[in-house]
């Protein structure tokens, strides 16, 4: 018989998880950031700034849950209903980019906004480097970030919890507030910004109980604004 984890040692195990994780997400942005080697975050670079990222987090997010002795199924990462999924993931990705770009973008700076800027400092003008930035948003942010910010935090934290409802929602909040602060948000403009899709993404996360949906959203999102920036103010 499988003796089960203790919830001292499952907090301890997620807290030490969580830190390593942020860790490894700056990294590469550090190292490519400080000493600027081949242009610095530009170009091909992205590309390898993507593929660090996920490496190490899904490899961190493996050892961490086989210590727990759960699996991805677990945070998550399940195949099933994926058609319904993707749709959702599709709509609701999409619906976010229209009102950025059609709506609030043009109407608060536009071309001059701080993350517009941002983006712009990425592009290298090549194909190369464009997919690469593509590859960043898409397997950085819209599946590396969903595995470790939706799927393993609030699976594994909720669990700690007496109550499931509470532990659910009080993981999904603390969620939704540590990855929004993540994005280093300034103005109420860069807390709308970053508050709608994440608490967009959180929840087909809860309501769909996988991480398909959520992932789709994100990267369609990240996908079609960096394509969407490149077209419309990149010179």
């Amino acid at each position: 018989m499988t003796k089960a984890i203790s919830k001292n040692k499952t907090i301890i195990v997620f807290i030490l998880t969580i830190l390593l994780g942020y860790v490894l997400f700056i990294i590469p942005d550090i190292f490519f950031g400080v000493t600027k080697i081949n242009g610095g975050k530009i170009g091909i670079n992205l590309l390898w700034m993507a593929l660090f990222q996920f490496f190490s987090i899904t490899a961190l997010l493996y050892a961490s849950l086989k210590i727990l002795k759960k699996n991805f199924s677990y945070i998550g990462l399940k195949f099933v209903n994926i058609k319904k999924d993707i749709l959702l993931g599709l709509v609701f990705g999409a619906l976010w980019t229209m009102l950025q770009f059609l709506l609030i973008i043009p109407n608060t700076g536009g071309i001059n906004r701080p993350d517009i800027n941002g983006m712009l400092g990425m592009y290298d003008g090549s194909l190369t480097g464009t997919l690469s930035f593509i590859a960043l948003g898409v397997i950085g942010g819209g599946v590396t970030e969903e595995l470790f910010n939706r799927g393993y935090f609030i699976s594994v934290l909720k669990d700690v919890f007496k109550n499931p409802k509470v532990g659910l929602w009080f993981s999904a909040i603390l969620s939704i507030m540590i990855f929004s602060i993540g994005h280093m948000p300034v103005t109420l403009m860069d807390w709308f910004d970053i508050l709608i899709p994440t608490i967009m993404y959180t929840l087909l996360f809860l309501i769909t109980q996988r991480l398909t949906a959520s992932i789709v959203a994100h990267g369609i999102y990240n996908l079609t604004a960096i394509i969407l920036t490149y077209y419309i103010y990149y010179n």
